[in-house]
Parts: structure tokens; sequence; C-alpha cells
């Protein structure tokens, strides 16, 4: 029993450290399966995240190829939108790859060149155009590509049916991202109507300027004439009535002519090209210029003028007189114009510092003024006052303030204005001009003043009488040519001490009768030109052969001047002299012979005096202007009965003082023939 007792314990023992063994192994297995749990969850885990970051980048991939597939639908919707309003647009729109190769266009130049898109696209110009437009467009090109920058200008374009249009085109260099050039981008704009608009403006601008140019021959010429004739008349006796008479064509002759003065300028300045000519100024001469032909004016009116010198005036100083003095006529005129009862004062005074003077000079008159609501638009071109009494506003072209202005400024000065309505205006202009010394004037001597033989060459009859009433009251003898051909037939150059040559003549210009005189004759007289505007002209007449230049109407002063000028330069022999007079007096008396009924004038002045004779010579010059026009629009319409009668009548005319050539001229007009 012991035996098995503990043979029992033995195997009880041996089952127990089984069991113990099993345990441990039991306890092992468990801590293995514990962390292969752990490890399988883990691998659940990551498995989880796995397909959760799988399905996420699955949806991000959707949602990318979702907006690719968006955007290029976009980009394919804004291309065929670019492309439609490429298309749509009538201006011209390509671009050129670094080979000058066409890369791309547009319907609009496809129309032009006649092409598809794809049969342009690798052509050139010079494939397309034809070879004087491709030359162009080429070098235009090269220009882009060498400078690298964007070009714009004009040209020519032809379209395959032969049409031509005008364009205004744009090349612009365009590059890749990282800075390669490409090609070129052009435009181009048709902009042939606006071409065909802008030189049908400037044609109009140029017929404009002929026009003015052409009406102010005209007009200066009449106008010359009344003005010289007007104030010769005045140094002459005249009854009481008669100077007043006198007294108002003339003032009535130069405020016509500064009118058109204001035309003109507001032309000049339109095209920008006014321009002011200084020259040396008596200024206190000019200033009694100004007080008599003001006081002239005034005086016609009824009204009372004043001249106030505030302070001591520059004897002489360098500025544009012709444009000065247009200034204060202007300002002088609306003055008294505007002015009913009381009167004008001029104002004159001057700063003095050192080399230069501030001239202030004020017109101030008692008129009806201005309100205050058009003080600042007084100055605008065309504006007159729209308020006033006695019927004294709106009258007047409405310029002469606007071009007054303009001229003034510049002359670097300006025109200001003070006024109360119903009290009358002050208008101040100050300009700045340079103090100079008196020019030296060669004056002839006792001996050297003689009388002239003068040979004046010019084609309006009342310009010849103005003139060489005015030569010949000085003393000297005038051969008159009134046509180029007759300049050259009549001239010879030993027989005259001087020329006095009209620039515009009917067959040719003065210029061309120099050419000839300097080509035929070795040795001339000096020649002096006549001229409207000598101080524009003056420089071109002296590069063109002329001696010098005169300004129409003549002046006694003018002259004088001139005469001793080139007397001095150029004296005459006094054997010469005795000479030429000896041989101009037969010429002279040629020519009268020829042009004047001699006899018939001596018997008529001898009967009935020299003032009537010049009442006939005013009246045909009155009348002759009616005529010739009535007689020029009979002779374009072909109108033979209407010439012979308004020749009978020039006829009657020129025949009643003694025109004997005018007379002669219009019986021929008389005949059918």
């Amino acid at each position: 029993v012991v035996d098995q007792l503990e043979e029992s314990r033995q195997r009880l023992s041996k089952l127990v450290s089984k069991l113990k063994d099993m345990r441990a192994r039991d306890q092992e297995l468990n801590q293995q399966l514990q962390k292969n749990i752990v490890k399988l969850n883990q691998e659940i885990e990551e498995r989880i995240k796995a397909e959760e970051a799988r399905e996420e980048a699955m949806l991000d991939l959707e949602n990318e190829v979702y907006q690719r597939e968006k955007t290029q639908l976009e980009l394919a919707e804004r291309t065929a939108l670019l492309r439609s309003f490429i298309d749509a647009s009538p201006d011209l729109i390509y671009y050129r790859n670094a080979q000058c190769q066409f890369s791309g266009c547009n319907r609009a130049m496809e129309e032009l060149t006649g092409k598809r898109e794809h049969e342009l696209v690798g052509l050139t110009p010079w494939d397309v155009y034809r070879k004087e437009i491709a030359q162009s467009i080429v070098e235009t090109d090269q220009q882009v590509f060498n400078h690298n920058r964007a070009i714009t200008y004009e040209q020519w374009l032809e379209y395959p049916d032969g049409r031509k249009s005008y364009f205004e085109l744009r090349k612009v260099p365009f590059y890749s991202k990282d800075g390669r050039h490409l090609g070129l981008v052009g435009f181009g704009r048709d902009i042939t109507e606006r071409k065909r608009h802008e030189e049908s403006l400037e044609k109009a601008s140029r017929d404009k300027t002929t026009f003015i140019s052409t009406i102010s021959h005209e007009l200066r010429t009449p106008l010359n004439g009344i003005v010289g004739l007007s104030r010769m008349l005045l140094d002459t006796p005249l009854r009481e009535e008669q100077r007043k008479h006198m007294q108002t064509i003339h003032v009535s002759a130069i405020t016509l002519g500064n009118i058109f003065n204001d035309i003109i300028d507001m032309d000049k300045f339109d095209r920008r090209k006014l321009e002011l000519f200084p020259e040396p100024l008596n200024f206190e001469e000019f200033v009694a210029e100004m007080e008599s032909l003001s006081a002239l004016m005034a005086e016609q009116k009824g009204l009372r003028f004043d001249l106030e010198r505030m302070t001591e005036l520059p004897a002489w100083i360098e500025v544009d007189s012709t444009r000065l003095r247009q200034v204060l006529w202007n300002l002088m005129s609306n003055a008294v114009k505007f002015t009913k009862e009381g009167g004008v004062i001029l104002s004159v005074s001057a700063e003095i510092e050192e080399q230069h003077a501030n001239i202030t000079m004020e017109i101030e008159d008692t008129g009806i003024g201005i309100p205050d609501p058009e003080l600042d638009k007084i100055f605008a071109m065309y504006y007159q006052v729209k308020s006033g009494k006695d019927n004294l506003h709106a009258v007047g072209t409405g310029i002469g303030l606007a071009v007054s202005r303009q001229l003034i400024n510049l002359m670097g000065g300006d025109i200001s204005v003070s006024s109360e309505e119903g009290f009358g205006s002050t208008f101040t202009a100050t300009i700045r001009v340079p103090i100079i010394a008196p020019p030296v004037c060669h004056l002839l001597q006792p001996e050297q003043q003689r009388s002239l033989n003068i040979f004046m060459v010019e084609d309006i009859e009342l310009n010849v009488t103005v003139a060489r009433s005015l030569l010949e009251s000085l003393g000297h003898r005038v051969t008159v040519a009134m046509t180029g051909a007759d300049a050259k037939a009549m001239f010879k150059p030993e027989r005259f001490d001087l020329v006095f040559l009209d620039i515009q003549l009917p067959d040719m210009t003065g210029f061309d009768i120099v050419e000839y005189y300097r080509q035929t004759y070795s040795s001339l007289p000096p020649i002096v030109a006549l001229t409207a505007n000598v101080l524009k002209d003056k420089q071109e007449y002296l590069r063109k052969g002329m001696d010098g230049a005169l300004s129409k109407p003549l002046s006694v002063q003018a002259v004088q001047e001139i005469i001793a000028k080139v007397v001095m330069r150029q004296p005459i022999a006094e054997d010469k002299q005795a000479t030429v007079a000896l041989e101009l007096s037969q010429v002279n008396q040629d020519l009268y012979s020829r042009l004047l009924d001699l006899s018939m004038l001596d018997s008529y002045i001898g009967i009935v005096g020299t003032e009537p004779m010049l009442e006939s010579i005013q009246m045909l010059e009155e009348m002759m202007p009616s005529y010739l026009e009535v007689l020029d629009s009979n002779m374009v319409a072909k109108d033979q009965a209407g010439i012979v009668s308004e020749a009978h009548k020039i006829k009657g005319a020129a025949g009643s003082i003694g025109l004997k050539r005018i007379q002669s001229v219009a019986q021929k007009a008389q005949s059918p023939e």
C-alpha cells in the first residue's frame, strides 16, 4: 500500500509537474496569442487606415479629374469665346513666328489675304502680298525683332479683289514663359474713312487758307488804295464837310483793315502759323499816331478822347508794331463802339528795368459796361455780351478781343478787364519789351536830294495811282509797267535809278522778273519789293535777289528811308542822271501818250480845276469794281450782249477822265470778235 501510495504520489507529482508545464505553455501560448491579437488588431487598423487613405485618394483623384475636366471645359469655352471675339473683330489680328511665318489669324485677316487660316499658316508675307507691300511689312517686322519693341505705323493694303484700304498697324513682340522670343502679334485697323475725312479736312483747311490768302490780296489792294488816297487827300486843302467825310473814309478803311487782320490772324492761330516780327519802333510816334486816330474815331461819335502819359516813355523799343497797333485799335474801337456818351481815356505808362520796359496801356471808357457773369467769357472767340442798353450790345465779329489777347500773350504779356455794368470798362494791356537805341538812318545829303527815275511794276491801277501820286509829290519821275511782259520790254537799267516791283502779277511773279534782270544785265539799279506784309516776306525777298521791301500802301517816310538807303549804297553819277532824265522824259511822254489823253486832261483841268478831276477819279474807282464784276460774269457766260453793254459803260467812264488805254481796250471788248 505504501508503495502504491508512493507510486501514486510520484505519478501525481509528475502530473502536477506536467500540469505546471502545460500551464506555463498555456500562459506562453496565451501571451503569444495576445501579442498576435494585438498585432492583428494593428494590422486591421492599418488596413482600415490604408483603405480609408485609398478611398480618400480615390476621391481626390476623382475630384482632380473632375476639376481637370471642368477646367478643360472652361478653357475650351474661353478659347471658343476668345476665338469668337477675335473672329468677330473687324480689325486684323494675326501672329507670326520668328521666321516671319504666319502661325494664326482671325477672319478679318482671312478676308484680307483671301486664304483660310490653315492655308495661311506657314506662309510668309512674300507668299501673301504684292512685292511692294511685302517689302514694307517685312521691314517693319525686322524693326520689331531687332529693337525688341512695339511699333505703330500706317500703310495701304490690298484685298484679293483689288480693293485697297488704309490701315493703322501695330506689331508687338511676344515671348515664352522662359523668355524665348517666339514672334510677334499684329493688329490692323481700317482707317480709310478716317483718312478720307482727314484729307477732306486738310483740303478744306488748305482751301480756307488759299481763300483767305486770295481774299487778303484782293481786299488789301482796294483797302490800301483807300487808306493811301484818303491820307493824301487829308493833306490837301478841303472844306470842313469834305474833311469830315474824308476822315470817315480814312478811319472806316483802317477799321475794315483791322477786322480783316483779325480774321486772318484767327486762321493763323487755328493753324498755329502766327509769328511775330519784332522791329525797331519809335514809341513816342506810335503813341502819337494812336492818339490821332483814336481822337478822330471818338470825334466822329461825339465823344471826348484824352491821352494820359503817366510816366516818361522809352523813345525806341523793339516790338511787332503791326500786332501792337492791331491790339490797341481793337481795344479802342470797342471802347468807342460801346460808349454812347462821355469819353474814352488812353493811359500809357512804362516801368524801366535796365534794358527793358514794362509797358502798360489802359483804355477806359464810360460805356455800357460788362455784367459780372460775362467778364470771364469776354475774351472767348465769337463771344458777344448778351446784355446792355441802347442796343449797343451784340455787334461786331466777336473775334477782336480773342485775337487781341492771343497776340498779347504771344508777345509775353496779358490783357485784363475790370468793369461795372452801366458805368464803363477798363481794359489793361501789359507787355515787356527791349529798349533799343535809335536805329541809324542815313539821310540824304542836300546834294543827293534829287529827282529819281523810278521804274514801278504794278498791275493794280489803283495802287499805281496812289504810288505815282506819292512819288511824284516827292519830285520823282515814275514809269509804270503793269505786266511782267511790259516789265521786261520797257526796262533799261541805264534809264532808271530805282525799281519798285510788285510780286503778284497776272502773267508772272516778281521773282521771275528779278531772275530775268539778273541773267540779262550785268549792272542793275536797286530793286525794292512791294508787298502787303513786308515783315514776313522781307528776308525771303532779300534771299531772292531784292535789295529791300516796302509795305503797301506806301508812306512818305518809308519811301524816303528806302530811297536814302539805296541811294547811299548806290549813288548816281551826275552826268548819268542828266542823261537818264532826258531819256526818261521822252519815255514818260511816250508812255503817258499811250495811257492818257493828255490834251483832254489839260483842257478839263484848265476848265474845272484839279478837285473835280479827283472826284471823278474817285467815282470811277468806286464804280469800276462793279463794272468789272459784271463784265467778268458776262464773259464767263459768253453773253455777248452783256459784254458789249458793260464794255460800253467802261469805255464812257474811262474816256471821261482821259484814260485812253482803258477806253481803247473797252472799245475792243465791244467788238463781236
